[in-house]
């Protein structure tokens, strides 16, 4: 049996807490010749700026690919890019709101579904690498991979107690410039679990599969180096599977 896949309506479960109205979800379930009838570890996909996109549905039948009930929260449920992103921005620089409460609720949601065994993770890319971040510690998740997300300035308080974390970081990425290093110190001295890398000649969304986002932006988009880098994903993902297996497998 192939990787199957669902849209999901977390409304109900969200309803009454803060979060987004509406809120939708992507699931993905590994291929049960592959890895078995499940249950199966949970991770929960916090997607870029462009929203739940085709390319954040892709990375999240990628993860389902490797073995994990895989659920992209729709960030966007109430009102799509252009009525949310710029709230959604605010939660995050805030650390608090209804982008929060969404994510805590795809993992409520993984760990009460009867397909979902062992540990629970968070992945995020971008706009969701910051958030992956930010929900390291506090949010009952069990390791998290970061890519390409933004490093708060409060960032010691913030991962205080924080689960295992895997990043990845485009060195061409110039406003992450510093950011991998920064985050390797903090996670260093907090003596959190993790395996940090920056690929030098990798730039913003690399681990992309191929461009997206605005068809009249993408050409700006390529001569700022933020698109694909296969090279750099194939590592990137190796990690971030390998990580994820070690840490999920068999936890809470």
């Amino acid at each position: 049996m192939p990787t199957t896949t669902q849209d999901i309506d977390l409304s109900e479960l969200s309803a009454g807490r803060g979060g987004s109205q509406g809120l939708r979800g992507y699931l993905a379930r590994p291929s049960q010749d592959a890895h078995g009838p499940g249950p199966w570890p949970g991770v929960v996909v916090v997607h870029e700026a462009f929203g739940l996109d085709e390319q954040a549905k892709g990375q999240t039948e990628r993860l389902a690919a490797a073995g994990f009930l895989t659920l992209a929260v729709d960030l966007f449920s109430a009102g799509g890019v252009r009525r949310c992103l710029v709230s959604t921005i605010r939660a995050l620089n805030r650390g608090e709101g209804r982008a929060f409460t969404d994510i805590g609720t795809g993992r409520e949601w993984l760990g009460r579904s009867p397909d979902q065994a062992g540990g629970i993770g968070v992945i995020g890319f971008c706009l969701g690498g910051g958030f992956a971040l930010l929900t390291a510690a506090g949010y009952g998740f069990d390791a998290a991979s970061v890519n390409y997300g933004f490093p708060p300035k409060d960032l010691d308080a913030r991962i205080a107690g924080a689960c295992p974390v895997v990043a990845s970081y485009g060195g061409r990425d110039r406003p992450l410039r510093g950011a991998a290093a920064t985050l390797e110190t903090a996670l260093t001295g907090a003596g959190i679990v993790h395996d940090v890398k920056e690929y030098p000649d990798a730039g913003h969304s690399f681990l992309n599969s191929a461009p997206n986002g605005p068809r009249v932006l993408r050409p700006l988009l390529r001569v700022a180096g933020i698109g694909p880098d296969p090279a750099a994903a194939d590592d990137a993902w190796r990690r971030i599977e390998t990580f994820f297996h070690a840490h999920l497998e068999g936890g809470s």
